[in-house]
């Protein structure tokens, strides 16, 4: 077990600011997941699927090229 102990205390600023953007993202990503799987944004997100394809100058509505 003592290879996984940490000094608390000798951690430097770095150290510090590692943990946060870390436990940061850690949480970004829960809230990212729970609102993709949610069942109530579903019509929200299925109305953005084609949303890389939508130049109309270039694409028309089913995607293919004009």
């Amino acid at each position: 077990m003592e290879y996984f102990h940490t000094d608390w205390a000798a951690m430097s600023g770095n150290d510090w600011q590692g943990v946060f953007f870390t436990v940061a993202a850690f949480v970004a990503m829960v809230v990212v997941y729970v609102m993709v799987f949610n069942p109530k944004n579903k019509d929200a997100f299925e109305s953005q699927s084609d949303m890389a394809l939508r130049d109309e100058s270039e694409y028309n509505k089913s995607g293919d090229k004009k």
